[in-house]
Formats: structure tokens, C-alpha cells, sequence
């Protein structure tokens, strides 16, 4: 998916963070929301702005970003 039509960034909303275009939402609460377990219909009602295209692009964008990565042996995560 092409998400550079609905993730942008500026510094001068939410501090520069990614967010969905025409919103405050950020990619980073999205993805929280997500790892929470909330459903997608349930993230989708909570902001009718919120299309399901939005929350794909925020996926695609962060596969984007973790894949440039750099990977970090033994690493411990939590």
C-alpha cells in the first residue's frame, strides 16, 4: 500500500510525529490501540474520521520503518 497520502509529518502537529492525514491521530497510537487488541471496527469507532485505508497505511508505514532497521544481536525487548 502506498501510505504517503494518508501518513504525513509535520513539526508543527504532534510535535512532528507521523499522523493520519487531516487528523491528530499519530501512527504510534494506532499501532498502540492495535497491539492493545482493540478490533478495527472498534478503532474505527472511536474517531469517524477513521477509515480502515488509514489504519492499513499505518501498518505498511511501519513495515517500512522497521525494515530499514538495523538489527541488533541478543537484543532484549520489553
Amino acid at each position: 500500500m502506498n501510505y504517503g497520502n494518508r501518513i504525513i509529518s509535520d513539526a508543527d502537529v504532534m510535535l512532528g510525529k507521523p499522523i493520519i492525514k487531516g487528523t491528530r491521530i499519530t501512527v504510534e497510537l494506532i499501532l498502540r490501540k492495535l497491539s492493545d487488541g482493540i478490533d478495527l471496527k472498534e478503532l474505527l469507532e472511536c474517531d469517524p474520521r477513521l477509515v480502515q485505508e488509514d489504519v492499513l497505511a499505518v501498518l505498511s508505514y511501519a513495515a517500512d520503518v522497521i525494515s530499514k532497521e538495523q538489527i541488533i544481536e541478543n537484543a532484549h525487548f520489553g
